[in-house]
């Protein structure tokens, strides 16, 4: 009788350990570990198929185009219908629609709480990568307040003021440096050295930051270039600048050590700078090293953790046109087609016909020898953002909210929800 009650105690504890089990994991919401949002102006269907076709022709696919989950995101800005970096930036790192130029700062003038904020008041790891300035609009929203992006030396000030930043990597060098060291502040102030005066570990190369051994207890701060970082593929071998990827996989590594998990918000932003002269190939090749990126953090991050990518805005209206051959790739897709037509337009920016007479003619740079080959309906010195709703794809726990239509400010809140 005593064996058969302890046999039927030991069956009821297993089938009540069973059901705990089966609630645990299918009932009780699990949060992510690993939080990352890309941020690029290369997420448009444009540019997808234009990199896509250039990697590897019409059956080629990005590493990209795995995600399961799919939406379409509205952008505006709280005064315009289209909107600027900072606009865009601080719709996605504060779940709020903001007045142009304006960085994390409302409307009304009131200060707003980044996605990376709240990461490092819930205990988890936070960090930033970009390919531009650290104190450029599309990074800074997520740490800074301020009512004017532009002024980008006073930007940079906050970055030493951002103690919710574990990790940040990436350029700018000219607006922390004052101009005897060849930077841009005219106050006199090295924040790079105030940076490290304050506990931080400052890298300056490729080969400091493959070293994260001593960056377990302390924030990292990378700074690898001058301005914005090079391109992709002018980062030769041996170069002492990280390519995105690098700082992707480096980032991560760093903040993982965070037991209670961690947000990583990566600014593609070298897209941007192309777009805005009428590059397409920097632009498709931009577009694939961000595409490299997101498969390196699915890589390192694991399966299950959540990630994200989601376009700014768009910008300049670059169109690959013709009827490449389902083969036909890489330079193939540039220059002009067998018909003599430019296998890529612009809507605006350089390269195009001069304005009307009665209009005053924006200062503009001669002419290029891609004039032909790249054209512009309308010219203007930089190319302009466009109207154009962008792309949010994702994969992991709480992306299977991407669906349909969707502003901006509604990433902020899944990412939110997540934490």
């Amino acid at each position: 009788m005593k064996l058969r009650n302890q046999l039927l105690a030991l069956g009821c504890l297993l089938v009540f350990a069973g059901f705990g089990f089966l609630y645990v994991t299918h009932w009780v919401v699990q949060k992510p570990f690993g939080i990352i949002l890309f941020v690029s102006d290369g997420m448009v269907a444009r540019h997808l198929t234009a990199a896509r076709l250039y990697e590897g022709g019409a059956d080629y696919r990005l590493a990209a185009e795995s995600f399961p989950n799919v939406a379409l995101i509205g952008n505006s800005a709280h005064d315009f219908a289209v909107p600027d970096a900072a606009a865009a930036a601080t719709g996605l790192a504060t779940g709020v629609k903001v007045n142009h130029r304006a960085l994390a700062t409302g409307p009304g003038g009131e200060t707003l709480r980044s996605i990376l904020g709240l990461a490092h008041s819930a205990g988890r790891g936070a960090g930033l990568v970009t390919t531009a300035s650290l104190a450029s609009p599309g990074a800074a929203a997520f740490y800074a307040n301020s009512p004017d992006a532009r002024d980008t030396a006073a930007t940079a000030t906050k970055l030493i003021g951002a103690p919710m930043l574990d990790v940040a990597l990436g350029g700018g060098a000219m607006d922390f440096l004052p101009k005897p060291k060849g930077g841009l502040r005219g106050d006199g102030r090295d924040l790079l050295a105030e940076l490290q005066a304050s506990g931080r570990e400052l890298v300056r190369t490729k080969a400091a930051l493959e070293d994260t051994a001593s960056y377990r207890s302390t924030a990292l701060v990378g700074v690898f270039s001058m301005g914005p970082m090079a391109f992709s593929d002018q980062i030769e071998s041996g170069s002492e600048q990280p390519s995105l990827a690098d700082m992707v996989r480096r980032a991560i590594e760093c903040l993982e050590t965070n037991r209670k998990g961690y947000v990583l918000v990566v600014d593609a932003a070298l897209v941007t700078s192309a777009a805005e002269r009428n590059d397409g190939e920097h632009v498709i090749t931009e577009t694939l090293a961000l595409d490299r990126a997101i498969a390196t953090a699915v890589r390192y991050a694991g399966e299950k953790s959540l990630i994200i990518a989601v376009g700014r805005h768009a910008i300049g209206g670059m169109s690959l046109n013709g009827y490449p051959l389902r083969q036909d790739h890489g330079v193939a897709l540039l220059g002009t087609n067998a018909s003599g037509e430019p296998a890529i337009t612009w809507s605006t920016g350089p390269n195009g016909p001069p304005p009307p007479a009665a209009a005053p003619a924006p200062a503009s740079p001669p002419p290029s020898p891609d004039a032909k080959n790249e054209p512009a309906a309308f010219q203007t010195p930089s190319a302009l953002n466009t109207a154009e709703d962008v792309i949010a794809i994702g994969k992991g726990p709480g992306s299977d909210k991407l669906r349909g239509f969707m502003e901006n400010t509604e990433i902020f809140r899944l990412l939110k929800d997540a934490l």
